[in-house]
């Protein structure tokens, strides 16, 4: 860590708000993962409805696992680079994708899904680590990878970034359809509620906590 990044977040870990709103933060991420199997589990057992999707009938489906792997750890290395950086984009996106995340609890109880007839399994052993050991089918509405990418996309800061991060969250959100792992409303919906629960993360990380 160069002097200016230890000095930016020295910076920022001196400022109490700054302080409380990261300490919230990892403390409610590290409470959400460890249930995130239990409930990917519990959705995977229920039964759901089979959508006709016009698109996904008109798409053959292709097993693109390798390009989608590499495609999503390069943003989120790149991200997660951008986070070290600067502090204030790293306290933003961790609320914005814990909002994220209980958002898609929320709408993958409220949304009981069957997955498309032609679904082929999307293997991505990092990304399974939040899954369990299985590949889960019916964790539909609204998809996760594509809404994480655009949530990334909507906190950096840099114009180059964020041009780089939404081509790449809109070539996923193709990728995740020709693969046949989701529905064609599952990715709209991924860009409008990324977005919300990105103005609510920008909402929490400008409110004063002390």
């Amino acid at each position: 860590m160069n002097e200016a990044l230890a000095t930016s977040w020295e910076k920022h870990l001196k400022n109490k708000d700054f302080k409380l709103k990261l300490l919230i933060g990892l403390s409610l991420l590290i409470l959400l993962i460890p249930a995130l199997p239990v409930f990917f589990d519990y959705i995977e057992q229920r039964k759901g409805v089979v959508l006709n999707d016009l698109l996904l009938n008109l798409l053959p489906a292709w097993n693109v696992s390798i390009p989608t792997f590499i495609i999503i750890w390069i943003l989120v290395v790149f991200t997660l680079y951008r986070c070290v950086q600067n502090p204030a984009i790293f306290l933003l996106l961790l609320w914005s994708y814990l909002f994220l995340t209980m958002g898609r609890i929320v709408s993958l109880l409220l949304v009981p899904l069957d997955p498309p007839q032609q679904i082929i399994e999307l293997k991505d052993p990092l990304s399974n680590l939040f899954y369990g050991s299985k590949f889960i089918t019916k964790d539909l509405f609204f998809s996760g990878h594509t809404a994480t990418l655009f949530t990334m996309y909507l906190c950096l800061q840099k114009k180059a970034d964020r041009l780089f991060l939404l081509v790449g969250s809109i070539v996923i959100a193709l990728l995740v359809l020709i693969q046949h792992v989701h529905y064609t409303m599952d990715v709209i919906a991924a860009f409008i509620f990324s977005y919300i629960f990105f103005k609510l993360g920008k909402r929490i990380t400008e409110l004063r906590f002390s």
